[in-house]
């Protein structure tokens, strides 16, 4: 019994040292848990503190102004527009703009001073159906405590104003509709990171990364066969999400499968430029795994999946800009939900292009360093 405990005890021994005398191991064991920490800390939170509303304000009168007013005072609701025309409402939406519009009819003064209910319509964007659900619970406290205000100074009994809520591309506001889609950039990212940071890490592991060095094989044939596969997979897991989508769950898709799998394609070569710099780099299999884990954190909370960019503090906002997942997220709702072109895509499409060009040279650069 104790010399088993002995072997044990050498064998953890052994292990550890192996771990922390590798400086990239023992920076992959110090800074993942910190990281994933500080951005859990800032990003993980389901609290609105920014919301970019549009007002359509018909009736331009005083009680309109007071409620707006109290709108803009909540210290959530940033007015970023006064719109004047219907179509200026799908426009702030469409670009993202505005989170929210919030419209006024011409006799909202007139019905509130006779006593007589009126409507507020808000307009959400129903992409993020998280988001809007949340704001639009956080603007119906405001309307209620407005109503609560002008009984007391009325004498009036009931509630003046009613709220009529319309989502559009997503009219029940339904979770799914904003995940599933979401699903096609991430399952694909993380699976795409795992192949291609693994790829070469298991041929060095193995021994048999040597053999390519005997080869005709040039280094971007290799680094290309090493990412076709990737490729393959990535495009394979996408469409079986996307069957699943509209299959199963039935989320109705309004885009082209064309516009679709152009910026996957875009996308996946971003994705596979970063996996083959990791593999690149990484000395083991365990490595490689530990770098790729690294990364798929970080890109899944600053991608707005589950929380949105704008609560985000500026700096992590502008960190965004970095992530190839928020893009592909983007690409994924406008296309399924929307039904956009390409030609509304090229903001989604140009930073990942940059991305892939600039990951894939300096994967291509490392492999020639390697194999010289």
């Amino acid at each position: 019994m104790l010399d088993t405990l002995y072997r044990i005890l050498a064998l953890t021994r052994k292990e550890l040292l192996a771990i922390l005398k590798d400086p990239r191991s023992r920076f992959s064991l110090i800074l993942p848990p910190v990281l994933q920490c500080l951005i859990y800390g800032y990003v993980a939170t389901y609290d609105l503190n920014h919301v970019p509303y549009a007002a359509f304000d018909h009736d331009r009168s005083a009680a309109s102004q007071q409620l707006l007013a109290r709108i803009d005072g909540s210290g959530v609701f940033q007015r970023v527009a006064n719109l004047d025309r219907d179509l200026d409402v799908k426009t702030n939406i469409d670009q993202r703009r505005a989170l929210l519009v919030v419209r006024i009819d011409r006799d909202f003064e007139r019905r509130l001073l006779s006593g007589m209910p009126t409507t507020v319509q808000v307009i959400a964007d129903g992409r993020n159906s998280n988001t809007a659900g949340t704001a639009m619970g956080y603007l119906d406290a405001i309307v209620n405590a407005f109503n609560a205000d002008w009984r007391n100074r009325r004498g009036q009994g009931g509630a003046p104003i009613r709220v009529t809520i319309r989502a559009w591309y997503n009219p029940n506001l339904e979770t799914r509709w904003h995940m599933i889609p979401a699903l096609i950039g991430t399952l694909t990212l993380i699976q795409t990171l795992l192949l291609t940071g693994l790829s070469v890490a298991r041929e060095r592991e193995q021994g048999t990364f040597d053999q390519l060095l005997v080869t005709p094989f040039r280094p971007a044939e290799i680094m290309a066969g090493k990412a076709l596969p990737a490729v393959v997979v990535g495009i394979v897991q996408a469409t079986m999400v996307l069957l699943v989508a509209q299959l199963w769950f039935q989320i109705p898709f309004v885009g082209s499968y064309v516009t679709l799998y152009v910026g996957l394609g875009v996308f996946l070569l971003a994705a596979i430029g970063i996996g083959l710099l990791l593999s690149s780099l990484a000395a083991t299999m365990q490595q490689a795994m530990l770098f790729s884990f690294l990364l798929i954190m970080p890109f899944s909370l600053l991608s707005g999946l589950t929380t949105p960019i704008s609560s985000m503090p500026m700096v992590l906002q502008y960190l965004t800009l970095l992530n190839p997942l928020r893009y592909a997220i983007d690409i994924a709702h406008r296309v399924y939900l929307e039904g956009v072109g390409l030609n509304f895509l090229i903001p989604e499409l140009w930073p990942l292009a940059l991305m892939a060009a600039v990951t894939l040279s300096a994967a291509s650069w490392m492999f020639r360093h390697r194999l010289t």
